[in-house]
């Protein structure tokens, strides 16, 4: 493998700032020290006025394979995500044929050895009918169970509360779990559809799909859990008054119960759907300014453990659709580092936070081993970011198999400069090396 040297970069890292050289060597960050003299046969990567840190790691994506390749794929996706700084994916199990048995889940990893450009994880899908399987899931291999507490594609409604108990009892590892509650969802959709017919406007979405709804599936999901002493993750918060169920008085190792933000929450508003429309209509909704703001300071407060991205790509021809036509979800492992800095040149977020949150925390809540810290001994997945380059967001330069963004037109003030997955280059200067592949991720459980 290469070696790199990376020069005079500003790490940050576990709460700190600090200019040193790293050195990269098998993989492995060999030595991080102010000076380092460059090794023989060994690229030196001048880092000077660039800031160095821990990869991504993206603890919900969805990139589509098998089932629908149209609107993306391990390959296509991964390349975006290590565009955007993310080298590590856990990827979720409402493809087709629904991730609900062994043999199909260990498909998916075959696959991802195969084409995908950063590292690797993917969930077990549970089901009303398939616990024998769930429990055969191996926790030092596989990062969790999904669990849908609302509507998703195929047999992924978990609705039998006997089936939920069960699978909150006996689940072997992590119960990760989209909360909205579907009987709340179904009378809201006929309150609207009694004024509108089909034609429900975009911005009834956070109306549909509510606060209610949300919170009332986030009660229930921890009342199973604290019922059974499971370990359970509850995804994308999306309402100010959820963010009051998690704790933040607790460290997060001791913790059984955590909660991660996406981008499009701490980004839009409901404001944002009379320009941006089903661009940005995702589930759960992106609702109301106070609830950003809510999840903003929940992030900080660390009521939320962590940040991901709830990439979920479609075709810009099935998102131009009518309100119930229109599917929910869009792309973003490209572009949630960018959007985060934003947030950080506003002064919502430190530098020190969105590493935390999106590196760290990750890292430390699932128990992946050897990753998330720029530390000795480490797998060298790195990033180095330009928070002075300016990068607009256009069609020419977007990755996704999709080919939108509900952030085009944006000129974000901060840029990715390079990747490294695993102690290799994997993007450099607008470029994917196209050479380079993931591993997959293991845990310490």
């Amino acid at each position: 493998m290469a070696k790199y040297l990376i020069k005079g970069a500003k790490i940050v890292n576990e709460g700190t700032q600090k200019i040193a050289d790293v050195l990269i060597t098998d993989g492995l960050i060999q030595k991080i020290a102010s000076e380092i003299e460059a090794p023989a046969h060994c690229e030196i990567i001048h880092a000077e006025g660039l800031h160095l840190l821990p990869g991504l790691i993206d603890d919900q994506v969805h990139f589509r394979e098998p089932g629908f390749t149209h609107k993306g794929d391990i390959e296509t996706e991964s390349r975006a995500a290590v565009a955007g700084g993310v080298t590590s994916f856990m990827e979720m199990p409402n493809t087709v044929p629904n991730t609900l048995t062994q043999e199909l889940l260990e498909e998916k990893y075959q696959r991802a050895a195969e084409v995908s450009r950063a590292n690797y994880s993917f969930f077990m899908g549970a089901s009303n009918d398939n616990l024998d399987e769930v429990v055969k899931t191996d926790p030092k291999r596989v990062c969790g169970v999904k669990v849908f507490m609302g509507s998703s594609t195929g047999n992924m409604l978990v609705d039998n509360q006997t089936a939920l108990e069960n699978l909150f009892k006996e689940s072997p590892t992590i119960v990760a779990s989209h909360c909205e509650d579907e009987q709340t969802i179904r009378e809201n959709i006929a309150h609207y559809k009694s004024r509108y017919g089909e034609d429900v406007p975009m911005w009834a979405h956070p109306l549909i799909r509510s606060a209610e709804a949300c919170y009332r599936s986030s009660s229930r999901a921890i009342e199973l859990a604290t019922k059974f002493n499971a370990r359970l993750h509850i995804l994308h918060i999306s309402t100010e008054r959820e963010t009051m169920l998690c704790s933040n008085d607790i460290p997060l190792e001791e913790k059984r119960i955590t909660a991660e933000a996406c981008t499009h929450h701490l980004w839009f508003t409901d404001a944002d759907y009379e320009t941006k429309g089903s661009l940005i209509k995702w589930n759960p909704a992106v609702k109301t300014y106070e609830d950003r703001n809510a999840i903003r300071a929940a992030v900080n407060s660390n009521r939320i453990d962590v940040i991901a991205t709830d990439h979920a790509p479609h075709t810009l021809e099935e998102k131009q659709n009518s309100y119930f036509k229109a599917p929910s979800g869009g792309p973003l492992v490209q572009h949630t580092l960018p959007a985060l800095l934003d947030l950080y040149h506003t002064g919502v977020f430190t530098l020190e936070k969105i590493v935390e949150k999106t590196s760290h925390s990750v890292a430390r809540l699932f128990e992946i081993e050897n990753r998330g810290f720029i530390r000795e001994g480490f797998a060298a997945d790195l990033v180095l970011v330009d928070l002075d380059s300016r990068n607009e967001v256009l069609k020419s330069n977007l990755l996704y198999k999709c080919g939108w963004s509900p952030f085009e037109g944006h000129t974000f003030k901060s840029a990715v400069k390079y990747t490294f997955v695993n102690g290799e280059v994997a993007f450099k200067n607008g470029a994917v090396i196209d050479s380079i592949r993931g591993k997959r991720l293991s845990f310490k459980r």
